[in-house]
């Protein structure tokens, strides 16, 4: 179900948009669609059959997305959180009334340290079934931040992003600092976010200033070197007023020497920014290493004292193993997620 879907058809049902509007801001807070207002019950406002089609309708909203499981841990919960399809995504609630969600089923971009692109792409998801995952963890407590950086890559989904964005930055009462969407660079991102009337913070995922490197860490991401992304997350920083945060999974032995800490102190001196360091979340069976915690202390005062501000970012779950993706992965199993690919339709040849 798309936004649009849901709107037609409650317009289908005499809704104006008055009606229409209140209804979906009652939705993504987690309340009943009968909930009135401190002056008014539902029933003196809501034409007849809209009101008589409510218990219906929450039933279709209810089926967009449903907890499977719950996984706390000492950063918050992992949700896994099951599709009306039958397939699965994460959501995660954070510190600080914040919660990251999943734009996709899987991911095309192959990030060689991510579980989740491991498994390829799957589909993608509505706009409704992103904003479903913000009313679950809306109806377990607070939510003030929504952080686009769960499954998935927000650029390859990018309407159904821009939509649930829109509707979180105005009907949903977050602030537009306080959407922030994570990509790993994409044109159409930087052509797309100044048009938008809720203008989200970003987050662009750097992990290394090495052209090459880069392309081999992340090798369907757009072929955007690391100097040019830069130039292009200035530019937004500069209009918006949003400092970009920039993401730099640490592999030891890999993007962790003196020589990246130079480069990078380079490329973003000046620049309306904060460099998030992540430590690293191993995988079953992956090559890769998180580096020693002294070594990490000493890349962020290395940085630090050069004028680069600074944070130690750990990917949430950890505790629990369950890092982006490992928690579906498990759910499904690898041999299922080669099946589910196999099983996709295939694009008809052009006549």
């Amino acid at each position: 179900m798309r936004y649009s879907d849901f709107d037609h058809r409650l317009a289908a049902l005499g809704a104006q948009p008055v009606h229409r509007g209140r209804l979906m801001r009652v939705w993504l807070n987690g309340q009943a669609l009968d909930t009135g207002t401190r002056r008014r019950r539902a029933e003196d406002f809501l034409p007849l059959a809209l009101r008589n089609a409510l218990p219906a309708v929450t039933a279709e909203l209810d089926g967009l997305a449903r907890i499977r499981s719950e996984h706390a841990g000492t950063d918050g919960s992992r949700l896994l959180v099951d599709l009306a399809d039958g397939q699965m995504v994460e959501s995660v609630l954070l510190p600080r009334d914040g919660l990251c969600v999943s734009t996709q089923v899987g991911c095309a971009v192959g990030c060689r340290f991510c579980m989740t692109g491991k498994s390829g792409l799957i589909r993608q998801v509505s706009s409704m079934e992103i904003l479903a995952q913000v009313v679950l963890a809306r109806r377990l407590r607070s939510v003030k931040k929504v952080v686009f950086m769960g499954m998935g890559e927000p650029a390859h989904n990018l309407e159904n992003v821009l939509e649930a964005i829109d509707l979180l930055g105005t009907e949903g009462n977050i602030g537009h600092k306080n959407l922030v969407l994570s990509t790993v660079g994409d044109l159409r991102v930087f052509e797309a976010l100044p048009q938008q009337r809720v203008k989200p913070a970003l987050a662009l995922s750097l992990h290394t200033t090495k052209h090459e490197l880069r392309e081999h860490l992340l090798p369907r991401a757009a072929k955007i070197s690391p100097a040019e992304l830069v130039e292009l997350g200035e530019k937004y920083a500069r209009d918006t007023g949003y400092p970009i945060q920039y993401q730099w999974t640490l592999l030891k032995g890999v993007n962790d020497g003196d020589d990246e800490l130079d480069a990078v102190l380079h490329l973003l001196k000046g620049k309306y920014c904060v460099l998030n360091v992540i430590p690293f979340n191993s995988l079953e069976g992956d090559d890769y290493q998180r580096p020693d915690p002294e070594r990490i202390r000493e890349i962020v005062h290395y940085l630090h004292r050069r004028g680069l501000l600074t944070k130690v970012r750990n990917s949430a779950g950890q505790d629990v193993d369950g890092g982006c993706g490992q928690l579906r992965a498990r759910a499904v199993g690898a041999e299922q997620i080669v099946i589910l690919r196999r099983q996709r339709t295939p694009r008809r040849e052009a006549a």
